[in-house]
């Protein structure tokens, strides 16, 4: 392998082309559109994606919904204190929860959401705890909590983000990050791919703590994937598999979409048509041979990312490099909210 670094997977992300909010109008932002056969670039608008596919191509979305992860407590001291929900789809206990949490807490404290008392169970390593209500606390998410927006966008969320930070057909509850390639995806564009003869499929992918974990160690190979749960319809692995038979493109839209497809991609093939589902934590970098995915349409990732190399692995890292240098000359707008990259 001609990179095993996570080093070597970084560029320079000005502050200011990390975008902070949405574009004032859903699937109206940019698109660069790499060749990665011949490194090629085009830029375009997000609208401009249909041009790039032909009739019988399947466009896979990622039909997940964000859950008001976000709950901002107080401690017996008044001091406030922030904890976010993580996925648990093994938990049946809806009382007691995994959290990522900041500001100091200790095991056996009282902290207070509005007029809701939790309960620290214990305290994990990385920045963890787990902690009990005397309620449901998944409802009580929704009732008092916030859009769980990443630290790089530096603001509170509003009720803006509350339809911004979720895509038009998100559907199951469950992820604490949005996929964030197709939060431009807009109904006129999914009209607009039929009538070309273009099918869409969905899955569900939980985004969860994986998105929010940092890489710890500079080799590649020694970093472990936090799995994430996903559910794969039998109609749309009969979409797949056809796709496949008929070599059409299989088009995911995000690296949601490209990991649960690939985790996938044996018994998709494999097996008559069924429902899938599991825990994803396959983990994508440079070199990986791709089975099903065919282009990939994404955001612009940050640097030393998991996300990042599962782009340069569909696009090939000095192809993939050349066109973020070139997307920061251009002015586009980078991460969540940002504008994307089409990879063919």
């Amino acid at each position: 392998m001609a990179f095993m670094r996570v080093s070597d997977y970084t560029y320079k992300l000005p502050e200011e082309r990390i975008a902070q909010f949405p574009p004032k109008v859903r699937g109206t932002s940019r698109l660069l559109v790499l060749d990665s056969t011949t490194g090629a670039i085009e830029h375009r608008n997000y609208r401009n994606f249909v041009t790039y596919l032909h009739p019988g191509d399947v466009v896979v979305l990622n039909d997940t919904k964000v859950i008001k992860a976000r709950l901002l407590a107080t401690n017996s001291l008044g001091q406030p204190r922030e904890l976010l929900l993580l996925e648990d789809h093994h938990n049946t206990n809806l009382k007691r929860r995994k959290v990522m949490y900041r500001g100091r807490i200790r095991l056996g404290e009282v902290l207070t959401v509005h007029d809701t008392a939790l309960t620290v169970e214990s305290v994990l390593v990385g920045g963890m705890a787990e902690v009990s209500c005397a309620r449901n606390l998944l409802e009580l998410a929704n009732l008092e909590g916030a859009v769980p927006l990443p630290p790089y966008i530096h603001r509170s969320a509003t009720a803006d983000d509350i339809k911004r930070y979720q895509t038009v057909f998100a559907k199951e509850p469950g992820s604490v990050a949005a996929p964030t390639a197709s939060l431009n995806f807009t109904h006129q564009l999914e009209q607009e791919l039929i009538q070309q003869g273009v099918c869409i499929a969905y899955l569900t992918l939980h985004v969860g703590l994986g998105t929010f974990l940092p890489i710890r160690s500079d080799d590649v190979e020694e970093h472990v994937m936090h799995s994430e749960y996903f559910v794969i319809p039998k109609k749309t692995t009969e979409v797949l598999q056809n796709a496949h038979i008929n070599r059409s493109n299989i088009v995911a839209i995000g690296t949601t979409v490209a990991r649960t497809l690939e985790f996938s991609a044996e018994e998709i093939l494999d097996r008559p048509a069924h429902d899938i589902s599991g825990e994803a934590d396959i983990f994508i970098y440079p070199e990986y041979k791709f089975k099903l995915v065919g282009p990939l349409l994404t955001n612009f990732h940050a640097p030393r990312s998991t996300v990042l190399m599962l782009a340069a692995a569909r696009a090939g890292w000095h192809s993939l490099s050349r066109a973020y240098e070139e997307a920061i000359a251009e002015e586009y707008a980078f991460l969540s909210y940002g504008d994307s990259m089409l990879i063919l």
